[in-house]
C-alpha cells in the first residue's frame, strides 16, 4: 500500500475521497484553483498545492501542473474523482511516466470505452446487446441519411466522442434528419472537437439502468447490482436508487452478466459503471464510464463496501476478498441537489450560500457535499452543492427517510433545485415506481409549478422575530442600567392607562403589510389583513428554540416551527411543513411605538457577523432617531446601523475594520429625555 494520495479533482468528491483516504491511514494532498483557495476540500486535506486560475481548462485539466504538485509533494498515487481528467488516457499515462500510481483503470481501457462509437463496437463483438443503430466511419450526409430510414423513425442523433446529452438530437420523421444532423455536428465539434456523430433507434419510454462493476489485476471481475438513473433533465441526472426497482430477476441477471462481459473485453481494472438503457425487459448497452460515478454513494448503502477504499486497494495491487457479489440490503435512492433554478429552464445559479444548513444524525441518511454555509458557488465549476443519499429496509422506508432530509435542508442566498427534489421524492409516479428519463417533462405541472402564495404564517413568523428582537434590546438595557428592576426597565409592555402595542410593515411578494402588535398578559396580539383580504386578531406567543434562529409559535393555541433569519432589511421565513418552504419578506419600517419605547436607549448590536467599515459619530455626540451610527459590511451588503431614538452617544465599542460577531455591542445611546 502507498502512503500518500493526491487527490485531482475538488468540491464534494474531493472532500469524499480525501476522508477515507486518511481513515485508511494515507497523507493526503489536494490542489487548487484560485477560486478555491479557501474551499472545504483544501481544509480537509494535509497539503494543497495552487495550480493555476479559476477556468478548469487553466487549472483542474493542466496535467503537468498536477503532475508538478504531486512531485512537490512526494505523492505516490494520484485519485482523479470524477469529471475533469478522470477518464482522460492521456492523464493515466503521465501518471505512469512520473512513476505515480493511479487510482483507476489501465489507459487501454479509457481508450476502448473512450469513443462511443468504438466501444459498441467492442461490445457487439463480445455479445453485448445494443440498440439498433449505426456507429460506422462512413459518416457521409448520404449513409447516415440511410442508415436513419434503416432503423427506422424516430431516431436519436448523438456526438461519438461525447456525453452528457450535448449534440444529442430526436429527430421524429425523415424531413427533419438533414437539419438536425448539421446541427449535431456543430456542437459534437464546439464541445468534443471531432464532430462524429452515431445513430441510435429513440426508445419512447426508456430507463436508464446501469450495473457498478469492480475489478482486480488478478482476474476478478464483479457486478455490484443496479442503479437506476431515469429522473434526468436535460440528459443529466437527478435521481439515483439503488436496486433499480421494479427489474424481473432474468433482466437483472442478464443486466450484471452484460456488464461484466463488457469490462472484461476491455480488460478493466478498478470501479467503473456500464450503462444500459432499458425498455419492457430489453435492455441494450449505452456507454461506460471508466470512473467512479457521483451515484456511488447508493451501491455503497445497499452493499456495505467503500468503492473509494476499494478503488485505492485495488490500484495498490490488492485483490478482491470476494469472488461473488455481496448481497443488496435494503434500497437506497440518492437526489442531487444543485445551484439552478427549475423554473427557469434550469437556469445555473451563483453567488453566495448565506445560510446552509443539513440535518444531523438523521438515521440511514447520508449527505455528502464540498461547500459550507458563506461558500461562494461560483460559474468556473458544476453546479452540485451536495447529494442527499437516504437508505431503509425497503424503498418505501429509504423514500420516507429522503424526503425527512430534504425536508430539513435550509438554502438561502441562491437558488436551487431544493423544492422539485421534494415534490419528485413526494410525487406518487415516481412512490409507485413509474420511471423513464422523461419522468419530470411527463409530470412538469407538478413538478416544475409555480410556489404557491406565501401563507400568512410567514408574515407572523417574521413579526415574531421582530418582537423577540426587540425584547432582546430591552433586556440588555435593564442589565446595563445599573437598576433591571426598575418600573421603567418592564419588559412586557405594561401601561398605566391603555394598550402597548407595536407596529411594522413588510414587504410580502411586492405588496406593503402593516402588522399590529398589542402587548397583552405573556402573549402578543397580532393584527393585520390577510392574504386573502379578511381581518386578522389571533393571539401568539412566541419563543426561541434551541438556536436563535429557530422560533417555536402558539398561534391561538396551535403550534408550529419556524426558522427566521435576517440579512439587513430582509427577512428569511422558512416554514415547517409548508410548500414553498422558504419566503423573504423586506423591513420598510421597523417595530415602533410601544415597542421601540423598549429599547430607547441601551447597546446598538451588530445584527449578522460583520466588517466595520466606518463609524460616524462619536462618544458626546447628539444623534436623531434613525441616524446611522455604524456601517456595517456583511455578505457583501452595507448594512447602516441607526439610533433607536433621540439621544446621546455615550460609547462607541469598535473601530473601522473590525470583525464583530452576532450580538457585539457597536455603540451605547442614551435616550433623550421626555419633557
Amino acid at each position: 500500500m502507498f502512503r500518500s494520495v493526491l487527490v485531482a479533482n475538488r468540491g464534494e468528491i474531493a472532500c469524499r475521497i480525501v476522508r477515507t483516504a486518511r481513515r485508511m491511514g494515507l497523507r493526503c494532498i489536494a490542489v487548487y484553483s484560485e477560486a478555491d483557495a479557501h474551499a472545504l476540500h483544501v481544509e480537509l486535506a494535509d497539503e494543497a498545492y495552487p495550480i493555476g486560475p479559476p477556468p478548469a481548462a487553466s487549472s483542474y485539466l493542466r496535467i503537468d501542473r498536477i503532475i508538478e504538485a504531486a512531485r512537490r509533494a512526494g505523492a505516490e498515487a494520484i485519485h482523479p474523482g470524477y469529471g475533469f481528467l478522470a477518464e482522460n488516457a492521456d492523464f493515466a499515462e503521465a501518471c505512469a511516466q512520473a512513476g505515480i500510481v493511479f487510482v483507476g483503470p489501465p489507459a487501454s481501457a479509457i481508450r476502448a470505452m473512450g469513443s462511443k462509437a468504438a466501444a459498441k463496437a467492442l461490445m457487439a463483438e463480445a455479445g453485448v446487446p445494443l440498440v439498433p443503430g449505426y456507429h460506422g466511419a462512413d459518416q457521409s450526409d448520404a449513409r447516415l441519411a440511410a442508415e436513419a430510414e434503416r432503423i427506422g423513425y424516430p431516431v436519436l442523433i448523438k456526438a461519438s466522442a461525447g456525453g452528457g446529452g450535448r449534440g444529442m438530437h430526436i429527430v421524429e420523421r425523415a424531413a427533419d434528419f438533414a437539419d438536425a444532423l448539421a446541427a449535431a455536428r456543430r456542437v459534437a465539434k464546439a464541445a468534443f472537437g471531432d464532430d462524429r456523430v452515431l445513430l441510435e433507434r429513440y426508445l419512447r419510454r426508456p430507463r436508464h439502468i446501469e450495473v457498478q462493476v469492480l475489478g482486480d489485476a488478478h482476474g476478478t471481475i464483479l457486478d455490484l447490482h443496479t442503479r437506476d438513473c431515469s429522473v434526468q433533465r436535460r440528459y443529466q441526472k437527478v435521481v439515483e436508487e439503488a436496486p433499480a426497482p421494479g427489474l424481473p430477476h432474468p433482466v437483472r441477471a442478464g443486466l450484471a452478466r452484460a456488464a461484466v462481459e463488457a469490462a472484461r473485453a476491455v480488460g478493466y481494472r478498478n470501479a467503473g459503471t456500464v450503462e444500459f438503457i432499458a425498455e419492457g425487459d430489453a435492455f441494450y448497452f449505452m456507454e461506460m464510464n471508466t470512473r467512479l460515478q457521483v451515484e456511488h454513494p447508493v451501491t455503497e448503502l445497499i452493499t456495505g463496501l467503500d468503492l473509494v477504499e476499494w478503488q485505492i486497494r485495488i490500484a495498490a495491487g490488492e485483490a478482491l476478498p470476494f469472488r461473488e457479489p455481496p448481497p443488496a440490503t435494503g434500497h437506497a435512492v440518492e437526489v442531487r441537489l444543485c445551484a439552478e433554478d427549475p423554473t427557469l429552464d434550469w437556469r445555473p445559479a451563483v453567488g453566495r450560500l448565506d445560510r446552509f444548513l443539513l440535518p444531523e444524525d438523521m438515521t440511514g441518511v447520508r449527505i455528502d457535499t464540498g461547500v459550507r454555509e458563506g461558500d461562494a458557488i461560483t460559474p468556473f465549476y458544476d453546479s452540485m452543492i451536495a447529494k442527499v443519499i437516504a437508505h431503509g429496509a425497503d424503498r418505501a422506508a429509504a423514500l420516507r427517510r429522503l424526503a425527512a432530509a430534504l425536508a430539513e435542508i435550509r438554502i438561502d442566498g441562491i437558488a436551487t433545485n431544493l423544492d422539485l427534489l421534494r415534490r419528485v421524492v413526494g410525487h406518487p409516479a415516481f412512490h409507485a415506481g413509474d420511471l423513464s428519463t422523461g419522468f419530470i417533462a411527463a409530470h412538469a405541472d407538478d413538478l416544475l409549478a409555480a410556489p404557491r402564495p406565501v401563507p400568512d404564517r410567514a408574515l407572523i413568523a417574521a413579526a415574531a422575530a421582530l418582537l423577540l428582537d426587540e425584547q432582546d434590546r430591552a433586556e440588555r438595557f435593564a442589565r446595563d442600567s445599573g437598576d433591571p428592576h426598575s418600573p421603567w426597565n418592564r419588559r412586557d409592555g405594561w401601561r398605566l392607562h391603555g394598550v402597548a402595542s407595536a407596529e411594522t410593515e413588510l414587504i410580502q411578494d411586492g405588496v406593503a403589510r402593516r402588522v399590529r402588535a398589542e402587548y397583552g398578559p405573556g402573549c402578543w396580539t397580532l393584527r393585520f389583513t390577510a392574504a386573502s383580504g379578511e381581518p386578522v386578531a389571533l393571539s401568539l406567543r412566541a419563543r426561541r428554540g434551541l438556536d436563535r434562529d429557530s422560533l417555536l409559535l402558539d398561534l391561538d393555541g396551535v403550534r408550529t416551527r419556524a426558522t427566521v433569519r435576517r440579512y439587513g432589511d430582509d427577512i428569511v421565513v422558512t416554514l415547517a411543513g409548508a410548500e414553498p418552504a422558504s419566503a423573504t419578506l423586506t423591513v420598510r419600517q421597523t417595530l415602533g411605538t410601544a415597542a421601540a419605547a423598549l429599547a430607547v436607549s441601551g447597546s446598538v448590536a451588530a445584527p449578522i457577523p460583520g466588517r466595520v467599515v466606518k463609524v460616524l459619530v462619536e462618544p458626546g455626540q447628539v444623534v436623531a432617531r434613525g441616524e446611522t451610527l455604524v456601517i456595517l459590511e456583511a455578505m457583501k451588503t452595507e448594512l447602516r446601523i441607526a439610533a433607536p431614538a433621540d439621544g446621546t452617544v455615550l460609547r462607541i465599542g469598535v473601530q473601522a475594520g473590525d470583525l464583530v460577531a452576532e450580538g457585539t455591542e457597536l455603540a451605547f445611546v442614551e435616550a433623550q429625555a421626555s419633557a
